[in-house]
């Protein structure tokens, strides 16, 4: 059993396959459409601090919040960011 409540994919062990998907969509965004490296990283961020994020997972949308924060115009349920 994961231990880890606020954790993102890459944390968890058994979701690579997961993470690699996070990858590869990441990859796939044309530039225009994806959060710049500093945004996607300070979203996260505030998505670590969050007691909606379970497992890589917001409690709100039902999103894995790494695939979410990706793309620039994306928003936070909760407007956080």
């Amino acid at each position: 059993m994961n231990k880890c409540k606020r954790c993102f994919l890459y944390e968890i062990a058994g979701k690579e396959d997961v993470y690699a998907h996070v990858l590869r969509t990441r990859e796939l965004l044309a530039a225009k459409d994806k959060a710049s490296d500093a945004v996607y990283d300070k979203r996260l961020a505030i998505c670590r601090e969050c007691d909606s994020l379970l497992e890589a997972t917001c409690l709100k949308c039902g999103c894995y919040v790494e695939i979410r924060a990706l793309k620039k115009d994306a928003t936070c349920p909760l407007k956080r960011w």
